[in-house]
């Protein structure tokens, strides 16, 4: 853990397995046997369980817990006090540690601040999970999810921007292009690189 910056209050299990570059600030726990990748920022208070999968360059804002069966993808966004859960039926008398339900939140998806994923469900990549939905589906890639429960209220770009609801959706933003239908949003091109204008010489 040489190349980790791990803040004096956190405490972090020397079984973890932590990538290089990563950063964990104030009051985090981390498990023995979690895995986190490169390059992630773990936020103040964030709680790691021994099971649970973080990808490289993660995002993980205040007050989250991962609990056992949680897997987060490469680049993902978890926004602040974001809730995971592994249990459907939890009782405080009754052990269901043989009954946990795994969670995985795709490639570039962001989870907003207070939303709450429902145990079992899988989010696609670069889908976005607004402020205080409740996710308790699955969620296709690029869907944006609004509400309690979460509903598809329209398709996002790679980049973050809202896509026009059209067949052949041009992104406003990086001009990437995906093709949609009632259920699905798919890339078709990713964004060009911008021509640069030669302007004459002055003679």
């Amino acid at each position: 853990m040489n190349d980790v910056w791990i803040h004096p209050t956190s405490s972090v299990s020397e079984k973890a397995t932590i990538g290089a570059g990563t950063k964990i600030w104030q009051f985090c726990t981390v498990l023995a046997g979690a895995r986190i990748g490169r390059e992630v920022l773990l936020s103040q208070n964030v709680y790691v369980e021994g099971r649970a999968v973080i990808g490289d360059r993660v995002k993980i804002k205040n007050n989250v817990s991962l609990y056992d069966g949680v897997t987060i993808e490469d680049e993902a966004f978890i926004g602040p006090s974001a809730v995971f859960t592994n249990v459907i039926n939890p009782r405080s008398f009754v052990s269901r540690k043989e009954e946990f339900l795994s969670t995985r939140v795709g490639r570039g998806a962001t989870l907003g601040a207070n939303a709450t994923v429902v145990c079992g469900v899988a989010i696609g990549e670069y889908a976005l999970i607004g402020a205080g939905a409740v996710v308790t589906r699955d969620v296709p890639p690029y869907a944006i999810m609004l509400g309690v429960p979460a509903r598809r209220r329209g398709w996002v770009c790679r980049c973050g921007v809202t896509l026009p609801k059209r067949a052949r959706a041009v992104c406003p933003s990086c001009s990437s292009v995906y093709r949609i239908d009632r259920a699905a949003c798919r890339p078709l091109a990713p964004a060009s690189p911008r021509k640069t204008i030669e302007r004459p010489s002055a003679a």
